[in-house]
């Protein structure tokens, strides 16, 4: 061991020995950001960019059972990503099949897709599928991949579901409009019956959501960093955390 990693050690350490883990969040969003530019800085290809995010993603979700976060919302694939060119979106799509493979058969992980089937590839909606069932009586962290997920479109999926819904029960329009709320439109997201996100994290240094949970994330905390995600630490992931706990959530009040 080199002297850079004795002080680093040091330091996460003293960082995690002072954490309050009862303001630990519950939910953590995660927009898992700079694969390519991770890549085009070591001078690989931007496969082995997203290889080396999906590798560093059973990592974190150690780092997130060790704090007792109990629900953790990845953010792999967007809607928007689906317009990449096919010899980057193969790859990656493989990639991503690997990874919940690996995540369904850790035993640790009760996966959970958000985001739109249909708009994906067959292979990988029966991967999806297949890990949620292998993985639906598992007590461990809640993990949602988010594959072909944006958040335009799930709040667009949510009013459709809930129009089909009535309709099915013969309620009229005039009788729609009088009871639909935040509640009944909650009801029919991706992640119906989750908590919210407390806090969303988001490496690379870019400072915007990029459409990511935007109706459950109203009163979530934000962490920009400027790590990209393959390079991503835990020391980086506790000072997220002791961000988080030093900050007053007043929830609009």
């Amino acid at each position: 061991m080199n002297l850079r990693d004795l002080v680093y050690g040091l330091y996460a350490r003293r960082v995690e020995g002072r954490l309050d883990h009862d303001q630990v969040p519950k939910h953590i969003g995660v927009i898992l950001d700079g694969n390519r530019r991770w890549a085009k800085a070591s001078g690989g290809t931007a496969a082995q960019g997203h290889r080396a995010g999906a590798d560093k993603i059973s990592e974190f979700l150690g780092w997130c059972a060790e704090t007792d976060v109990e629900v953790v919302t990845l953010w792999m694939l967007s809607t928007d990503n689906l317009d990449r060119p096919e010899e980057e979106l193969v790859p990656l799509l493989g990639i991503i099949e690997d990874t919940v493979r690996n995540l369904a058969a850790d035993g640790r992980w009760r996966v959970h897709h958000v985001g739109t089937p249909d708009m994906l590839p067959g292979g990988i909606q029966t991967v999806l599928k297949e890990a949620e069932e292998a993985t639906a009586n598992t007590t461990g962290i809640l993990v949602n991949v988010a594959v072909g997920y944006g958040g335009r479109q799930e709040i667009a999926d949510a009013v459709r579901s809930l129009l089909h819904e009535h309709a099915k029960k013969g309620t009229s329009f005039e009788e729609l409009a009088e009871i639909v709320d935040v509640e009944r439109i909650s009801e029919h997201l991706y992640t119906r019956g989750q908590p919210d996100p407390d806090l969303v994290i988001r490496t690379s240094g870019e400072q915007r959501l990029s459409g990511f949970m935007l109706w459950q994330s109203a009163h979530s905390e934000y962490y920009f960093c400027e790590v990209f995600w393959p390079a991503f630490r835990k020391v980086d992931f506790l000072r997220a955390l002791r961000d988080y706990a030093a900050r007053h959530r007043r929830y609009g009040a």
